[in-house]
């Protein structure tokens, strides 16, 4: 056989060959180029939900959301604080009532004249106080709890337990006297910048000879004195300055240093 006539076919073999190489150079060329997309993976958080599903998606509250949030966190604050004001007047019940007790072992504590003196003033206060409200009889929780305390006074005077009339008549001033600080203090002009009142009227009196100025400042008009041991009503502060009231009804603001707490009288005033 001669070499001649094979060298054709294994010329195209060896083009073949070659073509194969340079398609499969060229795929994995285009290959290495295009870049890898993969999806990422976010770690879920697991989350509370009532029907177990996944949650809603989340959105930026209204205006009117956080006011509701707001209303209702103020409603039950009010809820929580008329609780405790309703624990602290139990408490003081039980208290007025164990001094009752108390004072009923004590015959000699006062004696039938005084008790009769101080319970004709509580009548007199508590009919000022109604007077005051300008409502009904009942319409006012300090007529409401005088009216209770005059009440209660009638019986003890009645058992003869003399102490315990005149504690609880002097009770009955007390809580008038403040129902009547508060009806004069909702009439007070409106706060000044940085003037924080006091949750309820405080009972004060002058240590000293003080002077009433009309704004909480010693630059301010002096608008009347006071002589010390005058009994006041505080009702607010601004600093070093406190809005008092004397018992005429004349108001202003004095100086911290010249104003104290008042002390309790005896019997409970």
């Amino acid at each position: 056989m001669s070499g001649p006539p094979l060298r054709a076919p294994v010329a195209r073999l060896r083009w073949r060959h070659v073509h194969r190489w340079f398609l499969c150079s060229s795929l994995g060329a285009a290959l290495a180029a295009c870049p890898l997309h993969t999806t990422p993976l976010t770690p879920q958080v697991a989350k509370d939900s009532v029907a177990g599903g996944p949650p809603p998606p989340r959105s930026a509250p209204s205006r009117d959301s956080v006011l509701e949030q707001r209303v209702a966190r103020l409603e039950l604050r009010l809820v929580g604080r008329d609780a405790q004001v309703e624990d602290l007047q139990a408490r003081l019940d039980d208290a007025r009532q164990e001094v009752v007790r108390a004072l009923a072992k004590l015959q000699t504590v006062a004696s039938r004249a005084e008790a009769a003196s101080a319970m004709a003033e509580a009548e007199i206060a508590l009919q000022a106080l109604r007077a005051a409200t300008g409502g009904p009889p009942g319409g006012s929780s300090d007529v409401a709890q005088a009216g209770t305390l005059v009440q209660q006074a009638s019986g003890e005077f009645a058992k003869q337990n003399y102490g315990g009339a005149l504690y609880l008549a002097n009770q009955v001033k007390s809580v008038a006297g403040s129902g009547r600080s508060r009806l004069a203090g909702a009439g007070r002009p409106s706060l000044r910048p940085g003037e924080v009142p006091f949750a309820v009227p405080v009972r004060l009196q002058a240590t000293a000879r003080g002077k009433v100025r009309d704004g909480p400042g010693a630059g301010y008009k002096v608008l009347f004195t006071v002589a010390p041991g005058a009994g006041l009503i505080g009702y607010s502060y601004v600093e070093q300055w406190v809005r008092v009231a004397d018992e005429s009804g004349r108001a202003g603001w004095m100086f911290l240093n010249l104003v104290g707490r008042r002390a309790t009288e005896p019997g409970g005033r």
